[in-house]
């Protein structure tokens, strides 16, 4: 009997499927990891967006509610009344960072999911500082203003050169701005020629040639005004007390602003001579305050609103002269995002002793 014999496979034939199987293989593992990629990429964009979303929802709230608390201090100022204007009235009672989110929820109750606010701020008299406007007197540089400026700068150990530039520059800036017909043109030689904008804040002073510390150094002690204004005694640090007084020493200065916590506040010309022990000029110093700087800053969960304000207190008028604002948002919160403000953005609160 003849066993029939199985008929063999080529040679090429299963080296082939083998092929065929691994690139079907390949293509899936390919079309996986394609549609994996453009489904993540799908997703973080629209969670990108989500988050930016949020974050200008965030921003918007901020402004409202900074806005209306720096509406309530204005309305604090204009309720004040008194022929003086000193530390131990309510405007200038700083309020510390509080949590404001038990206010906003409509049963006055913190609920779970309600969102984290808090506002901080303070206000400060503008005049309790050296105004760099007293440089300048009627186009003409002020003796007086500038042997203040002078012991200022001496003080803070400042290069006096700079000085003598901030003056000159002061002087091209105002009569560039609002030439006055009683100034004499030889004041300051080609004053309207590439002169320099008017500062309006301490930073811009590098405007007029000061150099950045010089100009951040003097931002405590120093204010940038519309006109020229007396030194409120009831308001002023001891630093720009002693740089106003000629003769007065720094310990003498600082003895004072000791002694005026313990006494009543002066409110008349006769007293600010009784406590100073002399004659004071009736324009170089006072008992209240014109300009005030209003500052606020509201922290909502992961975004923060900070605003300066110059305000203009006439009667029950307050005009609002300037609006500084800057918003920004923690590092971490929004990947690839852009902060509306610059990171170190300063905290409102004020330097003034």
């Amino acid at each position: 009997m003849i066993a029939r014999q199985r008929p063999s496979l080529c040679a090429g034939q299963r080296p082939q499927a083998k092929g065929a199987s691994g690139a079907a293989l390949i293509s899936a593992m390919i079309t996986v990891t394609l549609v994996a990629t453009l489904a993540s990429a799908a997703l973080w964009q629209q969670w990108r967006h989500v988050e930016i979303e949020s974050a200008e929802r965030s921003r918007a709230q901020t402004a409202w509610l900074l806005t209306g608390a720096l509406d309530f201090s204005r309305l604090v100022l204009r309720e004040d009344k008194g022929p003086a204007d000193h530390l131990a009235e309510p405007w200038a009672l700083g309020l510390q960072e509080s949590k404001l989110s038990a206010f906003l929820a409509q049963d006055k109750q913190a609920r779970e999911g309600d969102p984290e606010v808090f506002l901080s701020g303070t206000i400060t008299d503008a005049q309790s500082r050296l105004n760099v406007r007293n440089l300048i007197d009627n186009g003409q540089a002020s003796i007086t203003g500038r042997a203040s400026f002078d012991k200022l700068f001496t003080l803070l150990g400042l290069p006096v050169a700079e000085l003598n530039t901030l003056q000159q520059q002061l002087l091209r800036a105002q009569q560039a701005a609002s030439p006055i017909p009683n100034a004499t043109s030889s004041a300051v030689p080609n004053a309207g020629v590439n002169a320099p904008l008017m500062p309006q804040q301490t930073a811009q002073l590098v405007w007029l040639g000061l150099s950045p510390r010089t100009a951040a150094q003097l931002g405590p002690f120093v204010s940038v005004l519309p006109e020229a204004t007396p030194l409120n005694l009831n308001t002023a640090g001891p630093e720009a007390i002693y740089a106003s007084l000629p003769g007065l020493d720094m310990a003498a200065a600082q003895q004072f602003v000791r002694q005026r916590a313990n006494r009543a506040p002066m409110d008349n010309p006769e007293a600010l001579n009784k406590a100073l022990g002399r004659q004071v000029d009736a324009k170089l110093f006072s008992f209240n305050t014109r300009y005030f700087f209003i500052r606020g800053r509201m922290r909502l969960e992961d975004t923060v609103q900070e605003e300066e304000l110059l305000v203009d207190r006439n009667g029950t008028k307050i005009n609002i002269l300037w609006r500084d604002r800057a918003v920004h948002h923690q590092p971490s919160t929004l990947p690839g995002h852009v902060p509306d403000g610059p990171p170190g953005a300063r905290l409102l609160q004020s330097a003034q002793p």
